[in-house]
């Protein structure tokens, strides 16, 4: 095989993999495509073990997440990208092992944020209350 033949039959490959909406070992998933061993998820595209998810793209290991792309092993989380291992991030990008996250780029190992900044849980609860309600931000 050379390298011609090589690029060739990728391309061809790649080309399959985008137009063949198959959903392999799932189960109770509506309107989700090219998802594998994922339950109950809705208008996903290429995840993988996510479950009870709902319009989450290019993502693994989610539970009960909505909107979230390109994210690793997140719970609850709605609207977040690149980000892994978190629960609770609502609108958050690239967060690392965080959890109460609302609005936050680029954080690791931190709880209670809004836009980056510290807040006491109970201060953190009454903000993102009025947040979610004046943004319409879906409950997961």
């Amino acid at each position: 095989m050379d390298v011609k033949d090589f690029k060739n039959r990728l391309k061809q490959l790649e080309h399959e993999f985008q137009t063949n909406p198959v959903n392999n070992k799932s189960h109770g998933l509506t309107d989700c495509t090219r998802c594998a061993n994922c339950v109950f998820c809705r208008e996903c595209d290429r995840c993988y073990k996510c479950s009870y998810c709902s319009q989450c793209e290019n993502s693994t290991n989610l539970t009960h997440c909505i909107q979230c792309v390109s994210c690793h092993s997140l719970a609850n989380c709605v609207q977040c990208s690149n980000c892994t291992n978190s629960a609770f991030l609502i609108m958050c990008q690239d967060m690392t092992e965080c959890n109460y996250c609302f609005g936050c780029v680029g954080l690791t190992r931190r709880d209670f944020h809004i836009l980056n900044e510290k807040y006491s849980r109970s201060d953190y609860f009454k903000i993102t209350d009025k947040l979610k309600k004046a943004l319409h931000i879906p409950k997961p």
